[in-house]
């Protein structure tokens, strides 16, 4: 069967922002025979990159042992792309801090959050990573985390079920798809800008304010249930 490969050479600009005039040159490459799909590529990247997550290997109290349940089989957080874990920060891009960090551990912290590619995002899961936790007038331990790097969604509790760990990263998916990824996300910082020691999320878009998991809807926990059950 011959197919008709029709030629466009070159698009006006006009027309490119002209969804009309879009439609009618996708009408016409359908007409010969080639398949084209139109989208957005930020909607197609931030897809791959939401649902991919690389989280570091680190938990420094027993909000780790929660972290680790999320990993096993009932709970499966695969299911969601979450389940690459890294031992060393420059393959990672997401750096959940499970338990208390003191003063001596901060450097730590903030060095191999330093090392991480950009994007890269931050989850302080439970009391002590929030606000100190029951540490909170000890003179050892930081009194949350967001005062040493910038946090993307907080889960409060202490600890936190593996239900609300979970519901707390997929929000941390639906942040990561409206990103704008070209000359945003993976923005190449100047000398200037890294001087400034800002993410390129604040660069673009300001600080913007952390999610924080309140509460976690009782359907999603049932769901959960009924497939572990299953």
């Amino acid at each position: 069967m011959e197919v008709r490969k029709p030629k466009i050479k070159s698009i006006p600009y006009e027309e490119f922002k002209d969804n009309e005039g879009l439609e009618s040159i996708i009408e016409e490459l359908h007409e010969g025979g080639v398949n084209v799909v139109t989208g957005n590529l930020d909607q197609l990247i931030n897809w791959g990159r939401s649902n991919s997550l690389w989280s570091l290997t680190f938990a420094t109290s027993c909000c780790g042992i929660e972290f680790m349940a999320v990993g096993c089989a009932r709970y499966d957080f695969a299911r969601f792309g979450f389940e690459v874990t890294r031992n060393s920060p420059r393959q990672a891009d997401l750096i959940m801090c499970a338990g208390t960090i003191t003063h001596k551990m901060a450097p730590a912290f903030k060095r191999l959050y330093d090392e991480m590619a950009e994007p890269k995002y931050v989850i302080a899961v439970g009391g002590c990573a929030i606000s100190g936790g029951p540490f909170k007038s000890s003179y050892h331990v930081v009194q949350g985390i967001d005062e040493i790097v910038p946090v993307d969604v907080f889960i409060p509790g202490c600890p936190p079920r593996p239900e609300a760990i979970m519901y707390g990263m997929m929000q941390l998916q639906r942040k990561v798809k409206i990103e704008k990824f070209f000359g945003g996300a993976n923005h190449k910082q100047t000398a200037e800008e890294r001087e400034l020691g800002v993410s390129n999320e604040e660069l673009t878009y300001g600080k913007k304010e952390p999610i924080v998991v309140n509460e976690v809807p009782a359907d999603f926990v049932n769901e959960l249930k009924k497939e572990g059950d299953k």
